[in-house]
């Protein structure tokens, strides 16, 4: 009806103009007849050019860019010293570089060799017309930290390793392979499509020597109608696989870090442990109990790694355990270690020292930290902190220059995109096939195939509901189309504290477990309470069974979706992340 009235109250405004028109002008009313019928023209063929842009919104990549340029070094704040390169056809070279671009089925192979100069980063630029109406989404760097969502053209929006776009009637997608070995964004504005891809070696620029490297394969997919835009962001996920995801099993049990914060003991874990299997549906997928941070201190409170996870396994659950595996002590050798330069005007955090993975020696002292783990009998590693142990910045310092400008590993011929990859290959072999792996604040995108699970935002609280608002509905919304395409998603804990109103907790839990993505508690004792025990319960078996596909239906209205609709009944349930507060403009640990 609305629709109805609003075209009659359209009609008889322009009546009235063609009337005033003949009035006021001589003309007849067979004249202002003829005007209205040039008028419906005229919008008829604005609708049919509206339509026609909505089918056109597909931006063609892949396909040879239209500028290329390389730089070989970098400031605190830009790229510097551009190396000249003169195109020729679908290569850009010079006495220094090459760039190449090379159509490989369905994707755009972008090479680089440059065996007269290091380089640091080479920006791709196409020339094509976005339409100024188009909503974009982009990902993050490693964990995302409560930005994303879909926005309009932003021209200096960072978006790594993938954008898709929404017209309002199809969603289009475009990336990079999870193989990259460069670190890549890109940026949308009115008039083109930028790609930038970061092939530093630490904060300078990578010296490859004679060696061709192939820095990212760019696919996109192209949307239908009618079709969700989760399903064709999922798709997108799934075309920029390289490799075979691994298996996708449910993830549910206890962590005890957001209510415990590092204090735990070996009989604290126990408890936890007994809780939640007494929680958990009788046969079937097991539930995880997690030992987070703080064990690593060698305190009285933690007797025997080994003899521990063993208490949790004769408890009928799997055992996990956190590690650091970059981390280096004090008395390491400097010839083990990345250099301090990383850290720039960072003095607090100098005093942090990191294993160097490029040095054969380090590299044994990272993986003994897995491998420990292993024979311990843990049945899930959750290791954290190697993106910022490496790089020096968290995600969300990180913009346009995930690197700190001026330091270099220790060898410099490898890119710090290969040398990520590498790192978690090799976590993957040491740890065995049979053990989970969950990377945290890890870089996903170049963990598909190798991670079973990925902590895909930052911490959720125990503490503060303002920071799961931000940072976990977010992730768990945002990255939703990378579950069961990249791997198992992780949007952090629910911690259960009295510093946590109970009914939004109870929201948070439920749609973990509906999504079937990881639905981990941090048991604090509110949680034995009667009504939440029943709660934990009822999202634990719903968990197990791999949950009901529940998914974001205002995921382009708000940046932490209320709406959310079960894929395998249709049944849509509503939240209220808010309170009667409301959102609170700051965030705590």
């Amino acid at each position: 009806m609305k629709k109805i009235e609003e075209a009659g109250e359209t009609l008889s405004r322009r009546a009235f103009v063609s009337a005033g028109a003949a009035a006021l002008g001589g003309v007849s009313l067979g004249g202002a007849i003829k005007l209205e019928a040039q008028a419906n023209a005229r919008d008829g063929a604005m609708n049919h050019v509206s339509n026609t842009a909505r089918a056109s919104s597909f931006l063609e990549l892949p396909r040879t860019p239209d500028h290329v340029v390389a730089y070989a070094s970098f400031t605190k704040t830009l790229p510097s010293r551009p190396i000249p390169l003169e195109r020729r056809g679908d290569t850009w070279v010079s006495t220094q570089a090459q760039v190449e671009c090379s159509l490989q089925n369905d994707a755009l192979a972008v090479s680089l060799a440059a065996p007269g100069t290091e380089v640091a980063v080479v920006h791709l630029r196409w020339q094509v017309r976005v339409a100024p109406t188009l909503l974009v989404l982009g990902d993050a760097w490693e964990r995302s930290y409560g930005e994303l969502g879909w926005r309009n053209l932003v021209p200096e929006r960072v978006l790594p390793w993938y954008f898709a776009t929404s017209d309002g009637s199809e969603c289009h997608g475009y990336g990079v392979r999870t193989d990259a070995r460069a670190l890549c964004f890109w940026q949308v504005d009115a008039h083109g499509v930028s790609l930038w891809l970061n092939v530093c070696n630490g904060g300078n620029g990578v010296v490859l020597g004679q060696r061709r490297l192939v820095m990212a394969s760019i696919v996109a997919r192209r949307g239908r109608s009618p079709e969700e835009s989760m399903d064709a962001v999922t798709e997108l996920c799934r075309k920029m696989c390289a490799r075979t995801s691994r298996p996708l099993q449910p993830i549910y049990g206890a962590n005890d870090w957001n209510y415990s914060y590092g204090s735990s003991t070996a009989e604290s874990i126990l408890r936890d442990t007994d809780f939640i299997v007494k929680l958990s549906p009788a046969g079937g997928v097991r539930p995880f109990s997690v030992i987070d941070g703080g064990w690593e201190n060698g305190t009285t409170a933690w007797p025997d790694m080994g003899m521990l996870a063993s208490g949790i396994r004769n408890r009928s659950a799997r055992p996990g355990i956190w590690i650091r595996p970059l981390e280096a002590p004090r008395s390491a050798s400097p010839a083990l270690l990345i250099p301090d330069l990383r850290f720039g005007q960072k003095k607090e955090r100098a005093t942090e020292f990191a294993y160097d993975p490029t040095v054969p020696e380090a590299q044994a002292k990272i993986l003994e930290k897995v491998r420990q783990a292993a024979g311990w009998g843990y049945e899930m590693v959750k290791h954290d902190f190697s993106t910022y142990d490496l790089l020096g910045q968290w995600g969300f310092e990180m913009g346009p220059q995930p690197t700190i400008p001026g330091w270099s590993l220790h060898d410099r011929s490898r890119t710090n995109a290969e040398v990520i990859a590498a790192l978690y290959a090799l976590i993957r072999e040491t740890a065995g096939d049979h053990m989970v792996i969950d990377g945290c604040n890890t870089v996903g995108h170049l963990g598909q195939g190798i991670f079973d699970m990925q902590r895909t935002g930052d911490d959720t609280s125990g503490r503060n509901w303002e920071r799961t608002r931000r940072m976990g509905v977010n992730t768990a919304a945002f990255r939703l189309p990378q579950h069961g395409t990249f791997f198992c998603l992780d949007a952090d804990l629910v911690g259960i504290t009295d510093a946590i109103p109970w009914e939004l907790n109870r929201q948070w839990l439920a749609m973990l477990a509906r999504s079937g993505t990881s639905t981990i508690v941090a048991p604090g004792p509110p949680a034995h309470g009667q009504e939440q025990q029943a709660a934990i319960r009822e999202a634990f078996q719903i968990a197990a069974a791999g949950g009901l596909g529940a998914r974001p239906v205002d995921w382009m209205e708000t940046s932490a979706p209320m709406h959310w609709r079960a894929k395998s009944t249709g049944k849509e349930q509503a939240y209220d992340w808010n309170g009667a507060e409301g959102a609170s403009p700051f965030i705590g640990g």
